[in-house]
């Protein structure tokens, strides 16, 4: 594929010496110290509001032929949206996670969602609440939108960092103790701003596939690496905020980042490829993302309606028994307490248990904190299925 790549490149980055003056107060070995001396080079980030982007013939196919099938998706959802929204979004969260090595079971996570520590499971849930906020702030996508995204992401974990721009030089592999030798040095601090006001004046452009839009976007977005950390998540967050800008997605999110654990490599070396100036890879890479995206969700879709179905042969309860409604709820968290349905659904006190009898019958919930107090219970079928969804992500298909 991308038979034609002439007159189809942007410059490929430049860089700029810096002198090294370390920010640690630690004591580091000797070696170190001599490696990690002298200038080091920086990036200086190409600017691209008003770039060209053209694309070969086969390849402007592909982008058309993802965002139907993207579309597509998105509709027949839209006609029965709850719970899957919710689910697509977190299974979403999960697999960019994956991506930064973050992984954690369905199960964790969802206790992690009712304040249970888990490390990863922590993160994965933050995570979560940065594509939500992405998703909430879709209509603008200016430099607050993005500072909120990543404040959601990290105020917990990393207050001191979350929603504010570095102050500082970051870099991609080498040492931690300074930029020498790296695989790749971000731009230096100071010209954080102006590349970011210069990457949201490109993504106000309307002359460009929306797919291929996006990919470049957040190409450049991870060029910048405009945070101390969670640049990787903040950036994939920011292709569900542009999809939702141009309209390409109008009801859920759909999993790209699952699409793109199908070959990591290949999504890593696009990046680097765009550095050089060959933005075609990465949006090759977000085109056939897509499809796997697409694929895996309605697997997991699929399975989460036969499991309702199952329920509905199962629980014996009256129609009008909101042991129905906690039967929905499950399915957006699989773990529940008795705060998540008292705050969902209003249900309080003793009725909650009563309520719960006919669910816990039909083997639908089991209770597994064996406690009197802060009990939890969760929807084995349905960790399950998600489970499922993240082993395909992983897989190359």
């Amino acid at each position: 594929m991308m038979s034609d790549i002439s007159n189809r490149s942007w410059p490929a980055i430049e860089y700029e010496n810096h002198e090294w003056v370390s920010s640690t107060a630690r004591q580091i070995p000797h070696s170190a110290q001599k490696r990690h001396r002298g200038p080091y080079q920086a990036a200086i980030p190409t600017r691209i509001s008003n770039r060209s982007v053209g694309l070969p013939s086969d390849l402007a196919a592909l982008v058309e032929e993802a965002a139907t099938t993207v579309t597509r998706f998105d509709a027949e959802l839209g006609y029965e949206l709850a719970p899957f929204s919710a689910v697509l979004l977190r299974s979403e969260s999960a697999a960019s996670s994956k991506i930064e090595n973050l992984t954690a079971s369905a199960r964790a996570i969802g206790e992690a969602e009712l304040g249970v520590s888990g490390n990863n499971a922590s993160l994965i849930v933050a995570n979560t609440r940065a594509m939500n906020a992405a998703v909430e702030l879709a209509h603008r996508i200016d430099a607050d939108a993005i500072l909120q995204m990543h404040a959601a992401l990290l105020d917990q974990s990393q207050p001191q960092i979350a929603g504010r721009w570095r102050d500082e030089q970051v870099w991609i592999g080498g040492s931690d103790y300074g930029p020498h030798g790296a695989t790749f040095v971000a731009p230096h601090h100071e010209r954080v701003v102006a590349a970011i006001e210069d990457v949201l004046e490109f993504i106000t452009r309307d002359d460009v596939p929306t797919l291929a839009h996006a990919a470049l976007a957040h190409a450049q977005f991870e060029t910048i690496h405009p945070f101390p950390d969670g640049n990787g998540r903040t950036g994939r967050a920011l292709i569900h905020a542009h999809l939702r800008n141009k309209g390409l997605t109008r009801n859920v999110t759909v999993p790209v980042s699952a699409g793109l654990l199908t070959d990591i490599d290949a999504y890593f070396d696009a990046l680097t490829e765009y550095r050089e100036g060959n933005y075609l890879p990465i949006i090759e890479r977000l085109s056939l993302a897509s499809f796997s995206a697409v694929g895996n969700g309605r697997q997991l879709v699929s399975e989460l309606r036969t499991v309702r179905a199952g329920w509905d042969e199962r629980i014996r309860a009256r129609k009008d028994s909101r042991a129905w409604k906690i039967a929905e709820l499950l399915l957006r968290h699989p773990v529940i307490n008795a705060a998540l349905i008292s705050r969902e659904l209003g249900i309080r006190g003793a009725n909650i248990y009563r309520i719960l009898e006919p669910l816990i019958k039909a083997q639908v919930l089991e209770e597994f904190t064996d406690k009197k107090r802060n009990m939890m219970w969760r929807a084995d079928e349905v960790l399950v299925a998600l489970d499922a969804f993240a082993m395909r992500a992983g897989r190359r298909v």
